[in-house]
């Protein structure tokens, strides 16, 4: 529905804590035109210079404080995430990424009660680390 929000040029980075990089993240903006909650994401799929990342190193996080695994999210109702408001997408990947540009493509998809299937957002992008 929005293919062209779905992948954020902004916050592409590597993620560091106590001096150790630990993996990357990069944003995205909801597929649909209204906040959902979490429970109602069917899935976020990643695919960086043509590699797939495998689902279980994806994390994402409605407001940057908040991490939840793809299948937690399955069941988490009580996060909702609002339209306008850019979700973040972590990954675990020790060393993170090489500095330099990398082509993104981002795949979102989301379910709501009147539309009997899910459907998905993709973008791709060539993105530079922060």
């Amino acid at each position: 529905m929005f293919d062209n929000y779905v992948l954020s040029e902004k916050g592409f980075k590597n993620v560091e804590i106590d001096g150790e990089v630990i993996g990357y993240e990069l944003r995205t903006r909801i597929t649909y035109y209204r906040g959902i909650p979490l429970s109602m994401i069917e899935d976020i799929q990643l695919k960086v210079d043509g590699e797939v990342v495998p689902r279980e190193k994806i994390k994402f996080s409605p407001d940057g404080e908040t991490y939840f695994t793809l299948d937690e999210m399955w069941t988490v109702t009580t996060y909702k995430w609002e339209y306008g408001v850019e979700g973040i997408i972590f990954v675990d990947q020790p060393g993170g990424l090489q500095e330099g540009p990398h082509e993104i493509t981002l795949t979102q998809g989301v379910r709501v009660s009147y539309i009997p299937v899910p459907f998905f957002g993709t973008n791709t992008k060539v993105l530079e680390l922060e």
